[in-house]
């Protein structure tokens, strides 16, 4: 899981969005290509589309928590219940360990103006790095995740249904 959470960083450390960043580190566990997990979280950095609201890092666990425990049929309420709770559980773990689920919040409580007024992202500089918690929020979701995955199997269920996949191929 190390691996994963590293990974999340890395691709924030690229230029990718803190959503981007840490559902892409996850994605091939529930069959999402690079490709499209990149597409359908760009527009939540920023704090959805830079508006500074909630966080991406945490838009990308309401993500995982759809792709974890999603229902896929309307009339599915025990379905809807579990990927809520999921979500709530998830969020709740990053808000104690990171004071808010905000980006302003997040932002300001580091002494970073959360500017709303334009769509431009800013420019990615050692000053960005610097003065900014997004990497350390990308890292803090991405472990939140991974602990869940951990707590409940299912990454390593996920890997080995992989590997049998692959292997029953090969033969």
């Amino acid at each position: 899981m190390e691996n994963r959470i590293q990974r999340a960083v890395e691709l924030f450390m690229q230029g990718y969005g803190c959503c981007q960043s840490v559902v892409c580190a996850f994605a091939d566990l529930y069959g999402l290509d690079e490709e499209m997990a990149l597409k359908v979280c760009a527009g939540f950095g920023g704090g959805v589309g830079r508006m500074r609201m909630m966080c991406g890092t945490v838009s990308a666990l309401v993500i995982l928590a759809g792709l974890e425990k999603g229902q896929t049929k309307g009339e599915d309420r025990e379905g809807k219940a579990a990927c809520y709770q999921l979500v709530r559980q998830l969020l709740e773990t990053f808000k104690q360990r990171n004071g808010s689920i905000i980006c302003a919040e997040l932002l300001k409580m580091q002494g970073v103006k959360a500017e709303t007024n334009t769509a431009q992202p800013d420019e990615r500089n050692a000053e960005y790095y610097r003065i900014r918690p997004c990497a350390r929020k990308v890292e803090s979701a991405a472990r939140v995740f991974a602990e869940y995955l951990d707590s409940q199997n299912t990454y390593y269920n996920k890997v080995y249904e992989k590997t049998t996949i692959i292997s029953s191929h090969d033969a």
